[in-house]
């Protein structure tokens, strides 16, 4: 059985459909189905929606609602693994990574690493390598460091507790994600948390970073710019500040949280 895809597909702007027609043929060529979950923002794209919703490769869960970002993953990793057979391993990435490999240098490495995963690989975190961390504004990589470390301490494991790609069976997808609380980013490290225990990691350098691509910008200026921005600063800690603290909560209570 192949592995499915899950990914959020927000896009208000409209300029991510692109970007997946382009890399469709190789998701179809490695995937077997696509759970999509646009919100409310993206729904204005009507014609959009409606060609993904012809092709049977993919199956949609619209939000017509406002939801904020955790209950909009939580939905979309609900609806999916009550969806996908419980055996089937569930990739839960985002596009605009996707397309940032699949589209550059990176796609032959994706797809190999895609390919290789067997059951016994799983779950397992995609995590960026220092190479790829490289390629990031540094305080991006100082931030999100700090949840890593704060793991270390309590869990003694160096895991990428802000993931961009994990892949997990389906039923065990469904076990944990009624344990899932957070409304918030800080679920994606609930989700880490309690699958800790068992879970492997493998890093790469395609996880490098995807922006200056996908908004056709300058490498150079824009990791200047976003390295000099107390804006994008303060973003990184609204949502590390609370991944700490669940992990802290978590720590203390066990799964009982």
């Amino acid at each position: 059985m192949r592995p499915a895809l899950a990914f959020p597909f927000n896009d208000p702007d409209g300029g991510m459909f692109r970007h997946l027609q382009s890399i469709l043929p190789d998701l179809k060529g490695h995937f077997e189905h696509a759970y999509l979950c646009p919100p409310f923002s993206t729904l204005k794209w009507v014609e959009h929606i409606q060609q993904l919703q012809a092709d049977d490769f993919f199956t949609i869960f619209p939000v017509d609602v406002e939801m904020r970002i955790g209950e909009h993953f939580a939905y979309l990793y609900q609806r999916a693994a009550e969806m996908a057979d419980p055996d089937q391993a569930l990739h839960l990435c985002f596009l605009d990574r996707l397309a940032f490999a699949l589209e550059g240098e990176y796609r032959n490495s994706l797809l190999a690493d895609i390919d290789s995963l067997t059951n016994t690989d799983l779950p397992l975190i995609f995590q960026r390598s220092k190479n790829a961390w490289e390629t990031h504004p540094q305080n991006y990589r100082d931030i999100e460091g700090i949840v890593t470390t704060v793991g270390r301490s309590l869990f003694n494991r160096d895991l990428d507790y802000a993931w961009c790609h994990i892949v997990v069976h389906a039923g065990q997808l469904r076990e944990i994600m009624p344990l899932v609380k957070n409304p918030d980013l800080s679920m994606v490290a609930e989700m880490i948390y309690y699958l800790q225990n068992e879970i492997h990691t493998r890093d790469v350098d395609w996880l490098a970073w995807e922006d200056p691509f996908i908004l056709s910008r300058d490498v150079d200026e824009l990791k200047h710019e976003r390295e000099n921005s107390l804006e994008e600063t303060l973003k990184r800690l609204s949502y590390v500040v609370p991944m700490i603290e669940t992990l802290k909560k978590l720590s203390a209570t066990g799964r009982s949280q």
